[in-house]
């Protein structure tokens, strides 16, 4: 979900909600304490210089049990992060206390926020000797119109 979708969404909201991919529920007393550009300048195995940029949203829990974040002051906070740090429209980065911090997509149902998993790829795959997955075929899809009948030369 890119950064223009959660401003759109958040203008729709009276109330902000945010799922892990399990089903729970964020606790509706989180705050979002960081929005801001990570940038990402790496190598991958295949040898190529690669370049990514993505905007984290950083949500946290305390104990202030009252406190509840609006969606227009989610978007002043944004706003000013665009502003401030000249942050483009990207796709968002979720980052979420767990047993470690973990990072996640987003996505929206109509109602929450999604945060979904997000896997490790190697994106040089033709360079480390990684098959491409092959197609599955089903037999019975690939045989043409004629059956191979008993003396008719096909077998």
């Amino acid at each position: 979900m890119k950064l223009s979708e959660v401003k759109n969404r958040l203008n729709e909201l009276e109330t902000i909600s945010f799922q892990l991919p399990n089903g729970e529920l964020v606790p509706n007393h989180f705050h979002v304490t960081e929005v801001g550009k990570i940038s990402k300048h790496f190598i991958d195995c295949g040898g190529t210089v690669r370049h990514e940029d993505v905007v984290n949203f950083q949500l946290w829990n305390a104990n202030d049990y009252d406190h509840r974040l609006h969606p227009e002051k989610l978007l002043n906070i944004i706003e000013l992060s665009e502003k401030v740090l000249g942050i483009e429209d990207l796709e968002i980065e979720v980052e979420y206390q767990g047993d470690t911090i973990g990072k996640f997509g987003l996505d929206f149902d109509g109602k929450h926020f999604l945060l979904t998993n997000k896997q490790t790829d190697c994106l040089a795959k033709d360079q480390c000797g990684i098959p491409q997955e092959k197609t599955k075929l089903k037999f019975s899809e690939i045989q043409s119109g004629n059956s191979c009948a008993p003396g008719s030369g096909c077998c």
